[in-house]
């Protein structure tokens, strides 16, 4: 059985850009990961950091059920998010744990840091899987087989700079989107926090908005989820595209993308 695996920084960042692509995979037989770096203890103006944590992680655990998927222990608080020796190395021993064919992750360029060294560390940790001299913290095998990592689309398609960001695939979510939706409201906690913070208005319907922008972008699905993958080189064989090949018709290149990626533009 393959094997899927997302890593993202915060509880609630997989439901809102991923979860659709797991609950896909899981559906076509994939066994499926989930796995947040930080415990989302700042996500919150009334609750204590403990308080928080505490219920971020509940509600995490329950929408990793909801979807059917492994959930793994986050292994850092909000803003403590680092590219350091040490959560390379956890964060390998999760990426060997679940051997997974695809690894999905933050866009590299997205709106704040702990999404963007959540990135590089699924990046980094996923190219050391196999290394056999690399000791994972906790400490487990290498595993050499090819893993393609994908990077998710950044909130509100644009980098730090503003910059617009296309996806090179498209997956079409539209058949998952109310069991992603209920994912997301598992996290009931982070409408009240994103309401006051971020003006978000309602989380879940910015949810819906991203994922209706992307099936408009896409002329052909109705709701989607956006995908970039990263540079093959220590991972897999360069044409390897397992979303392509497990997902089949919800699946759809952006010729857009891939012309321009031939021009050097994109």
């Amino acid at each position: 059985m393959p094997s899927a695996l997302a890593i993202a920084a915060h509880p609630d960042d997989i439901e809102f850009v991923m979860a659709g692509t797991l609950l896909l995979l899981r559906d076509a037989g994939w066994e499926i990961h989930c796995c947040n770096l930080s415990t989302g203890n700042m996500g919150s103006t009334v609750m204590t950091a403990a308080q928080t944590a505490r219920t971020r992680r509940g509600e995490a655990q329950a929408a990793a059920k909801l979807m059917g998927a492994h959930w793994h222990p986050p292994c850092a608080d909000d803003l403590g998010i680092f590219y350091t020796e040490e959560n390379i190395r956890r964060v390998c021993a999760v990426v060997r744990a679940a051997k997974p064919r695809v690894v999905l992750t933050h866009a590299l360029a997205d709106y704040m840091e702990d999404h963007m060294i959540a990135a590089r560390l699924a990046v980094t940790a996923t190219f050391a899987r196999g290394v056999p001299n690399y000791r994972s913290l906790p400490s487990r095998k290498p595993c050499l087989d090819p893993c393609v990592v994908y990077h998710a689309m950044p909130h509100g398609q644009r980098t730090p700079t503003r910059v617009r960001v296309f996806p090179e695939s498209f997956v079409d979510t539209a058949s998952v989107h109310t069991r992603k939706r209920a994912a997301l409201a598992c996290h009931a906690s982070q409408k009240e926090w994103l309401d006051r913070t971020q003006g978000m208005d309602s989380y879940l319907r910015t949810m819906d908005g991203f994922s209706l922008a992307l099936g408009k972008q896409s002329r052909r699905f109705k709701h989607a989820e956006g995908w970039v993958r990263h540079l093959h080189y220590g991972f897999s064989d360069e044409a390897d595209d397992p979303l392509r090949d497990a997902l089949a018709k919800k699946h759809r290149i952006n010729s857009a993308f891939v012309r321009a990626a031939e021009r050097g533009d994109a």
